[in-house]
């Protein structure tokens, strides 16, 4: 063992966490191994020398890898090694960066870069929660400046009581989902899924949380930090420099105050380009090497008065008071192909979206460290560069999307129907048409709608509110927002989205700038947005009242029954000539599941499922005298009887004197081969079934 190694033991959730240090990544700027069972998380963290040339952003990336030997796995693919991170591995990376991000220093531009990697993990504990606490322990106790530490826990509501870093049956159980992180001060994110759950009860397992994350943070900085810690690295942070910020300000001022003196947002960017340009002549020779700080200047300080505006008077950009909401309309059936659809449109944020319904074999395959493998429920965001006026080429979806994506799946499975009662595999896709704030709370609006359209009785109508917040540092003053847009976000506090039916909460996602909100402004938050959630609700049952009666013409008829195990090869047939011949007949898709569930889909003829579903039951079921069967006229004897193969590869004989009440000469008087008959089972001997002519169809 290398002398530096040591080795912290603390409890969370009743459970021991071992926290790993100085073994491993000897040359990374802060390390550390946590493990919880048997479940163990690596955490590297590693910063550049110097800043980055030509930013004025932190380039901060953080990474979460899942290695699929973790679970004792083999990766798919032709390769056969892990590629492109999965969608719940960016979700997890997301989960880290939020808490982390706030609490690094203004004007770092320094590249950093956290990457946590699963190394081992067990159903029972989730791997997530401890990279997020991992993250944080390498961060503390590295030599990058960093405000930390941060506390990371998942709180489940199972049979009323809070749980925290719920384990694989409480997870099934639980009422609420909640990935939450903050310091021992404050809340810095929040990330939940739930089932229609009142506020009182999310806001009870976000202060119990916080609870134990307070315990975390101090661990970390009471007993890790002072053990093992680096010296923090003093680092000249860019800044503007007084005297240039001054002068600006004064120059600006008055300027800016008329440029925003308008509720039009594009005479406002109008505006505020021409006193950019005024300004930017202005000083050009006073500071000919300062172009970005000047513009840097005029951010802060329209920054500034914007918020006053809304703070000291209550008046928002576009003149709407704190809890006005932006004008709605709504339309459904948009695209006649489309299994459903629906447009929402809040102010200038709209969304196409779409629902298309398929069978279960459609689900999405998936494969990571945990032991879902298909999602029935597949929820995807798109955000083209035209949504915001941008000349931007289309490129494949980001960590934004998936996570917008994911945040209003997460919203509406609680209302999905179960497979039983719904046997569909469902996608539902946003296309923003329009942004200007929260376009993932009108997806969360509109895919409601498009389901409703499509048929999907889903158990009650979601929708979606954005929550900005406005907060004075100094005397703890804030103003919330309802329905924020994009300058309120880019200007603010907090976006805090919170989505759900009449009855509860679904889901919330909240991000901050600050370093933490409380628990009254968590309250106002949750509760105003109730009363924007139910008044959205109501604009969107304006448009689409129920869940259209049928489904679409388009969309396929889906039949769901079960069979024998054992009679699976009957129905497959040998190199699967049976299940073909009735795919073939019926133009049906026959999908069969090892415990001998059937799915048969029809498309455009509703019957022909029916059919095939009758020729399966029809090759599984022992037949019994008195049965009848409609088949066709495989062989004839001339002067004996028909053979009638009622299911593929089963057949029986009608004898030349069961076929009429009369007498028959010969077979080929009645019948001819290819005849479709309907025939009643008299008898079943050792040489064969016999049959009965009912009735000749054709």
């Amino acid at each position: 063992m290398t002398p530096s190694y040591k080795e912290f033991k603390f409890t969370v959730g009743g459970k021991e966490v071992v926290v790993e240090t100085g073994k491993y990544a000897e040359q990374t700027n802060g390390h550390c191994v946590v493990r919880c069972g048997e479940t163990a998380v690596m955490v590297n963290v590693c910063m550049s020398p110097t800043p980055r040339e030509g930013i004025d952003f932190f380039p901060l990336m953080v990474d979460y890898e899942e290695k699929m030997y973790a679970v004792g796995k083999i990766p798919g693919g032709f390769k056969r090694r892990e590629g492109r991170a999965s969608d719940k591995a960016i979700l997890t990376a997301r989960l880290i960066d939020r808490p982390l991000r706030p609490l690094f220093p203004k004007g770092l531009f320094n590249d950093v870069v956290v990457v946590a990697t699963a190394l081992s993990v067990e159903p029972d504990v989730s791997p997530e929660p401890l990279a997020m606490i991992g993250s944080s322990v390498a961060l503390s106790i590295s030599d990058i400046p960093w405000a930390g530490p941060t506390g990371s826990v998942v709180v489940g509501l199972v049979d009323g009581q809070y749980v925290i870093n719920p384990d694989a049956a409480q997870r099934e159980k639980s009422t609420i989902h909640l990935n939450l992180a903050g310091t021992k001060d404050a809340i810095l994110m929040i990330e939940a899924g739930a089932n229609e759950v009142t506020n009182d009860e999310m806001v009870g397992a976000i202060m119990f949380g916080q609870a134990e994350i307070e315990k975390i943070c101090k661990y970390i900085e009471e007993v890790i930090v002072p053990a093992v810690g680096k010296p923090k690295k003093e680092i000249e942070l860019y800044h503007i420099p007084e005297e240039l910020d001054g002068a600006v300000r004064a120059f600006a001022g008055e300027k800016l105050d008329w440029a925003l003196d308008t509720f039009d947002r594009q005479e406002r960017q109008a505006r505020q380009d021409r006193v950019d340009a005024e300004t930017l002549e202005h000083f050009k020779d006073i500071y000919p090497e300062n172009t970005r700080e000047i513009k840097d200047s005029l951010y802060y300080l329209t920054k500034e008065k914007v918020r006053a505006k809304i703070f000291d008077k209550g008046i928002r950009p576009d003149g709407r008071g704190l809890k006005d909401i932006r004008p709605i309309w709504c339309e459904r059936s948009v695209l006649p192909r489309a299994h459903g659809s629906a447009v929402f449109t809040r102010g200038q944020t709209q969304t196409l979206t779409t629902c298309t319904l398929d069978m279960m074999a459609a689900a999405q395959k998936l494969e990571g460290l945990d032991d879902e493998t298909s999602k029935r429920y597949m929820h995807q965001y798109n955000f083209p560069g035209y949504c915001t006026g941008e000349a931007k080429a289309l490129r494949s979806p980001g960590r934004r999307e998936i996570g917008h994506g994911a945040l209003a799946e997460r919203a509406l499975e609680p209302v999905i129907p179960p497979v039983e009662e719904f046997p569909y595999a469902i996608r539902v896709v946003n296309d923003i048409l329009s942004s200007n704030g929260s376009s993932s709370m009108a997806s969360v609006c509109g895919s409601t709608m498009a389901l409703m359209d499509a048929g999907v009785p889903i158990k009650a109508p979601v929708a979606g509110v954005a929550m900005g917040l406005i907060k004075n540092q100094e005397t703890g003053e804030f103003r919330v927002m309802t329905d924020i847009q994009g300058l309120e976000d880019f200007l603010g506090d907090m976006d805090f989205k919170v989505a759900g039916t009449m009855k509860g909460i679904t889901a919330i996602q909240m991000d901050i700038k600050i370093k933490g909100i409380s628990e009254e402004i968590m309250h106002t938050a949750i509760e105003q947005a109730n009363e924007g959630r139910k008044y959205i609700l109501g604009k969107m049952l304006e448009c689409v009242p129920e869940v259209a009666p049928d489904l679409s013409k388009y969309a396929p008829r889906i039949i769901f029954f079960k069979i024998d195990p054992e009679k699976i090869g009957d129905v497959v047939g040998k190199q699967g000539k049976v299940i073909n011949s009735i795919i073939a007949e019926t133009g049906t898709k026959i999908d069969i599941e090892e415990d001998g569930t059937v799915c048969i889909a029809s498309y455009g003829d509703s019957e022909a499922a029916l059919r095939a579903k009758a020729i399966v039951e029809s090759i599984v079921r022992d037949p019994e005298v008195g049965d009848m069967f409609i088949g066709r006229v495989v062989r004839i004897l001339s002067t004996m009887g028909a053979f009638v193969e009622f299911a593929p590869g089963k057949d029986g004989m009608i004898h030349i004197s069961k076929l009429s009440d009369k007498r028959v000469e010969k077979v080929e008087d009645v019948l001819a081969i290819g005849d479709l008959v309907k025939v009643k089972i008299i008898k079943i001997g050792e040489k064969g079934i016999d049959f009965k002519l009912l009735e000749k169809m054709e």
